[in-house]
């Protein structure tokens, strides 16, 4: 006599005796498809079976092959697409499952694969990157219908870059005063249609080009004269110029240093440092040798182009005590307050050999672009009292007024020598468009600044350095 109920089994005796059926399925026996997308009841398991295909009503229809496109059209591959569910109820976005067309399937809520979250939650940042990618899409095709661009080489640029190319012009004012020394030392020269000037006409010569200069003396004057009259000539009759600018303009400096010690006419102790600017088309290369500088005007926002070589500033200080110079209270070797120049060589050995004191020139190349207004160099005369925001807050505000840089120099110098300038004052001031510096609009807001604006122009110069 048994105790317990009997074994369940595929057939089971009902109480008139008769055998019948069951009208359960048993637990091996495959389940009943569904129309929903099937996913593994558990993340263990659904790991080890592969997920079902997909209905062939969700397939996608596959895009005709089409030639490689760039890597800014290819998120156009990743575009969202929106598919009904199959119970009805709500849509969700989708994108399309990688070569087979297909879509990805539904995982469950309690999956550790991150799937859909509950309706009235925000989607996923999967469905979100697909939709960013699918504006981001849509935007660069409209901008290549619009330009009539290529869409095989567009890549993802600005709107500005874009539009059609930028071209500077240039034009410029300068203004020199002995101030409160006994004699002029400073020389400087400007240049602002370079291929008329020299006369250069050639495929290998973008234009416009311009060329600008600042010298400031010591020792005399005949360093500052010969390098004036001179180094534009050494820059273009090197060999390599136009193809390297650089390898001529560091040529030049050598070659200019050097016609020094071997004159017959000039004092060799005098000395000058040197800055010049040469621009072709929306190229702008600086060099430097000495602690004159060039900033630029870039919206109201000061960005120096160039590094004052004084013995004390670190890097210059490594490398003069590298080859045996000394820095002692702020100049070289006790004897001058510059770390390059071209010249001075009762400081120096014999050509060509190292030397602390260098005539070769550090560069700094900049692209202009519609947010370069203009450009302001100078001898250490004006920065000795005057910081470059300062410069360029007082040029944009007289540019604004009258649009004159001729005007704006002397406004310079004028400021300069009411900060008591000790030096002789050399500035030049160059724009690059016909047209004032625009209106800046500051946003009002409900606190009152504690900020100006200069303050603000150089915070937010410091930060970007």
């Amino acid at each position: 006599m048994h105790t317990g109920a009997a074994p369940e089994t595929a057939a089971s005796r009902g109480c008139d005796g008769i055998t019948r059926p069951s009208t359960h399925a048993p637990k091996t026996s495959s389940p009943v498809a569904s129309p929903r997308l099937a996913s593994p009841p558990h993340p263990n398991r659904g790991l080890q079976n592969p997920r079902p295909a997909p209905p062939t009503n969700l397939l996608l229809p596959q895009p005709p092959a089409t030639p490689p496109a760039s890597s800014a059209f290819r998120c156009v591959a990743a575009a969202c697409v929106r598919i009904p569910s199959p119970d009805g109820d709500k849509d969700f976005p989708r994108r399309p499952g990688g070569m087979s067309g297909g879509v990805e399937p539904e995982t469950p809520p309690g999956s550790s694969s991150g799937g859909t979250t509950p309706v009235g939650g925000k989607p996923p940042r999967h469905h979100l990157t697909a939709i960013r990618h699918c504006a981001s899409s849509a935007r660069i095709a409209a901008a290549s219908a619009e330009f009539e661009l290529d869409s095989g080489t567009l890549s993802l640029i600005s709107p500005t870059d874009i539009r059609p190319g930028f071209l500077p012009v240039f034009r410029s004012g300068s203004c020199a005063d002995i101030g409160p020394k006994s004699y002029m030392e400073d020389e400087h020269v400007c240049v602002d249609n370079l291929i008329e000037h020299l006369e250069m006409r050639g495929p290998g010569i973008p234009a416009p080009g311009a060329f600008y200069g600042v010298f400031d003396g010591h020792g005399g004057t005949d360093a500052a004269c010969f390098v004036r009259k001179n180094i534009l000539k050494y820059i273009t009759e090197d060999c390599h110029f136009p193809s390297s600018m650089e390898k001529a303009i560091r040529s030049a400096f050598v070659k200019a240093d050097h016609a020094i010690a071997d004159s017959q006419s000039l004092d060799r102790t005098s000395g000058t440092t040197a800055l010049t600017v040469l621009i072709f088309g929306r190229k702008l290369l600086v060099a430097n040798a000495g602690d004159c500088r060039a900033v630029l005007g870039k919206r109201g926002r000061a960005v120096e182009l160039s590094r004052d070589h004084k013995p004390s500033c670190s890097v210059e200080r490594l490398r003069i005590e590298n080859l045996g110079g000394t820095v002692f209270d702020g100049y070289l070797n006790g004897q001058l307050s510059v770390a390059r120049a071209i010249g001075d060589w009762h400081m120096k050995g014999s050509k060509g050999s190292a030397c602390p004191l260098t005539p070769e020139p550090e560069f700094r190349e900049v692209r202009l672009t519609e947010e370069d207004e203009f450009l302001i160099i100078g001898c250490d005369g004006l920065w000795d009292v005057m910081s470059s925001q300062c410069a360029v807050t007082m040029v944009r505000k007289e540019l604004m007024a009258h649009n004159d840089p001729e005007r704006c120099s002397q406004e310079l110098v004028k400021e300069a020598l009411k900060r008591d300038c000790c030096d002789n004052l050399t500035v030049v001031v160059v724009c690059f468009s016909a047209d004032p510096p625009p209106q800046i609009e500051v946003p009002r807001f409900r606190v009152r600044r504690s900020i100006s604006m200069e303050g603000l122009h150089t915070l937010k110069g410091a930060l970007d350095q």
